[in-house]
């Protein structure tokens, strides 16, 4: 019998060939450290896709300073592509993880990220750089944004059915953290020569700062590496993860999966779309207000609330979670109504900012708490079936991790749908009225039918959801 000194010793292996998170003992003696390391490990690379996916958030609102001239139909167009190519690479990214396997697939999808970095760094310093070319930078970050799918993905292998909301939550939530982040350090950034050893030129703003915008872009490039080795070399891939993609296709035609699309697609499509759109949208409501030397404290609220957000509903159940807060997002969207100007007199900036905060601090908890329904609901109903099917315990446990994976991977893609729609919407809004308040009619009306939704369908499940999830 080995003993825990040894197992302390025993060098992982890249591809763990016996991974059985389910198992007690397995998961004491030597599980829970692997899982905590991938964990750890994976927490940094999804962050850093998250940067690169919103780093148009930042970008947009400073391309006319430096001389370009769009308009702001396409400043928001540009906040808004990303999530398009983004949610529509989580579906394939979804797959991954069991065709190619989480350590490669991880180092691999990090590693590309450069590209849109190196790119759009040269790009934002030729003012005759066209429209079309940023579109096109701004649908290779994206990439960014699908890296979420694999990613969570590959985390739901390593740990068992009681850890899941608090291992996705920090997963997610951590790395939702890029937002924040990447808006935090864009604007810090563009206000020093970090690379001005490499020949590049700032460009001089009416006030007399120098302003060096690639620097948004390039301050990325060399923490990519690093996550790129660190996941190469750090991770690991499990053998049994491995399944075809015609093997995850059926959980397309599980009910559950779409209506979990859209109760996600409330949350984390409001905390994506609101991270895109938040900054461009205040300038245009409060223009006087410097916003980018806020916006960043949104992002940080949601991503800190969805990592909560998992584990209070591993305590509560994510039903009860979820549907309370629906309710709030509702509250909070009406009240918001009370803060915007009037044909452009008047507004509390203080009230809409701090209504904003909130708005991101439920997305994210309702992010996390909607995510846990996810692993607790496709864990019991696969392998339920499996069982009926005269399955044995073994493979219909195999069965229901891999349908989960699967599901977190396409339910992601949706969310991220939300990306586009919020500040498109916006956009529009803008448009036709001149005021927001029209898309806000919208949103507070998706998350009423949200609550309605959540109550109805998994309401009456409750106790045997938060049963199950206790075995």
């Amino acid at each position: 019998m080995t003993d825990g000194t040894s197992l302390r010793n025993e060098k992982t292996p890249r591809v763990l060939k016996d991974w059985r998170p389910e198992d007690r003992d397995f998961w004491n003696a030597k599980g829970h450290r692997i899982a905590r390391r991938n964990l750890w490990i994976s927490v940094p690379c999804l962050l850093l896709g998250f940067c690169v996916w919103m780093l148009f958030s930042a970008v947009a609102v400073n391309l006319n300073k430096v001389g370009f001239a769009f308009t702001t139909e396409q400043l928001f167009m540009l906040t808004a592509i990303p999530s398009v190519s983004g949610a529509i690479l989580r579906v394939p990214y979804s797959f991954m993880t069991p065709l190619f396997g989480g350590r490669r697939w991880t180092a691999i999808s990090t590693l590309f990220l450069l590209l849109p970095c190196l790119w759009l760094g040269f790009a934002v310093q030729n003012t005759s750089t066209a429209y079309s070319t940023f579109l096109i930078i701004a649908l290779l970050c994206g990439f960014g944004g699908a890296n979420f799918a694999s990613s969570m993905s590959n985390i739901s292998f390593f740990y068992p059915k009681s850890h899941q909301g608090a291992a996705l939550g920090i997963n997610g939530g951590l790395g939702n953290l890029g937002v924040s982040v990447m808006q935090l350090v864009a604007p810090l950034a563009v206000s020093v020569a970090i690379f001005g050893f490499f020949g590049t030129q700032g460009k001089e703003l009416a006030n007399g700062s120098i302003l060096w915008l690639q620097n948004a872009a390039w301050i990325w490039v060399p923490f990519l590496m690093l996550a790129t080795l660190a996941a190469w070399f750090g991770m690991n891939d499990i053998a049994s993860s491995k399944a075809s993609i015609r093997q995850q296709l059926p959980v397309l035609k599980r009910g559950h999966l779409w209506v979990m699309s859209m109760l996600y697609l409330a949350a984390f499509g409001s905390f994506i779309g609101f991270s895109a759109g938040f900054a461009v949208l205040t300038k245009t409501q409060f223009p006087d207000v410097e916003i980018m030397h806020y916006a960043f404290f949104g992002p940080f609220f949601g991503a800190l609330a969805r990592s909560f957000g998992g584990m209070l509903s591993d305590k509560l159940g994510g039903v009860k979670v979820t549907l309370v807060n629906y309710l709030m997002m509702a509250l909070f969207a009406a009240l918001l109504f009370l803060t915007l100007p009037v044909n452009g007199q008047g507004g509390n900036f203080i009230a809409f900012f701090a209504l904003f905060m909130a708005l991101f601090l439920t997305a994210g908890l309702g992010s996390g708490s909607t995510y846990q329904m996810i692993a607790i609901i496709f864990r019991k109903t696969t392998a339920d079936r499996a069982i009926a099917q005269g399955k044995s315990p073994e493979q219909a446990q195999q069965a229901a991790v891999t349908d989960t994976a699967a599901a977190l991977g396409f339910i992601s893609s949706i969310g991220a749908i939300g990306g586009f729609f919020i500040p498109q919407a916006f956009g529009m809004s803008l448009a036709m009225t001149g005021s927001p308040a029209g898309a806000m009619k919208v949103f507070l009306l998706f998350y009423l039918v949200c609550a309605a939704v959540t109550f109805c369908v998994y309401g009456r499940k409750s106790a045997k959801l938060v049963a199950e999830k206790r075995k």
